[in-house]
């Protein structure tokens, strides 16, 4: 197959182009080629995909593909540039998307692809209309589309997602024994996807374009484990002890620290799960890595590239649970004379 992969440097992008290669397609990447490391063999548009005339006016002159994977279609004016851009150019179009599309708190549970959208934030305001532009070229122009909703997705070249966003100093912290803070009480349910796991749901979808065009899929992982569960899996794979947990509200976190609670606050604090039935039967998607396997290699990773930064030079961290943990001492003393123990009487409810 010829296909075309609009950005193809990021961490599923690669994993995907990988896959291609490997069966033998046809491969090529279109981006504005600030990233170094370009597989051998794998051609290239010099393109930044954010303007719209350069966009239209390179896959103008490109010729034809089976197949189009955009990876960065994040604003609503790249979607309708795009949906331009690829008209008679394409059998298939496959736009990346996100779970977080979806309304919540959830209406049922787990999500499906039908499910009510509605987002928190703008990122995922920006993909609601995304997908409302694309899926209205689908049914008025007949752009031949496919959308897969992806969740968190970790992996080799990526960051490890935690509680405050994503940064470095959470796997110094566990192997230091510092407390680390998990947004709510640690329950809220939440899953994450290898990044070759995650690959093969797009070259699935690519493969059986009669099948997947005009269809959504969820492709994420399949582990459901709280907060407290997974940075658990997390200290385990960095070789730390058990992680000593300080739980904070997100709606605290949110205020304490706009930006690095922001996540907390739009996305963790709410169960995320998803019904991945549609990519099983239609594109052949599993989870197959499981996190005590994945999540080894990744801290092996950010060990090697320098992945892991000191948290001794950060004290964001520090700063939050003291204030925290001062904060709840007050309230305790201040309250503990309204609160007198109560009297259990033997045989009596």
């Amino acid at each position: 197959m010829r296909v075309l992969i609009i950005g193809g440097t990021g961490l599923i992008s690669t994993a995907i182009v990988d896959q291609l290669l490997k069966r033998g397609d046809d491969v090529t990447l279109l981006n504005r080629g600030e990233r170094p490391g370009r597989p051998e063999g794998v051609g290239h548009i010099p393109v930044d995909r954010r303007d719209p005339v350069a966009l239209e006016g390179a896959l103008a002159t490109a010729g034809t593909w089976d197949a189009v994977v955009d990876m960065v279609c994040f604003v609503p004016d790249e979607a309708a540039s795009v949906a331009r851009a690829v008209r008679g150019r394409t059998g298939h179009y496959v736009m990346t998307s996100t779970i977080d599309v979806y309304r919540k708190p959830a209406v049922r549970l787990p999500y499906r692809e039908d499910s009510p959208h509605g987002g928190i934030g703008q990122y995922a305001l920006d993909k609601v209309a995304c997908e409302r532009i694309l899926w209205d070229a689908h049914q008025r122009d007949g752009l031949p589309l496919t959308v897969i909703r992806p969740a968190a997705t970790y992996g080799e070249g990526g960051r490890l997602v935690q509680p405050l966003g994503f940064r470095p100093t959470l796997i110094d912290r566990m192997r230091k024994g510092k407390p680390i803070i998990v947004h709510g009480d640690g329950s809220s349910l939440w899953v994450s996807c290898h990044r070759d796991d995650l690959a093969t749901a797009f070259v699935g979808a690519i493969s059986a374009p009669d099948l997947t065009i005009g269809k959504a899929y969820h492709a994420t992982g399949e582990e459901w484990v709280t907060w407290d569960q997974h940075l658990t899996i997390v200290a385990e794979a960095a070789a730390a002890p058990p992680p000593d947990i300080c739980h904070i509200p997100s709606d605290a976190l949110r205020r304490i620290a706009p930006e690095a609670g922001r996540l907390a606050w739009e996305n963790f604090r709410f169960h995320n799960i998803f019904d991945n039935d549609a990519a099983h039967r239609d594109l052949g998607f599993r989870q197959r890595i499981s996190l005590r396997q994945g999540l080894p290699r990744l801290v092996a990773w950010l060990d090697a590239s320098g992945g892991v930064a000191d948290s001794d030079a950060d004290p964001l961290d520090d700063r939050i649970i003291n204030g925290w943990r001062r904060m709840v001492d007050a309230a305790e003393a201040e309250l503990a004379p309204f609160d007198p123990p109560v009297e259990v009487v033997p045989g009596k409810v």
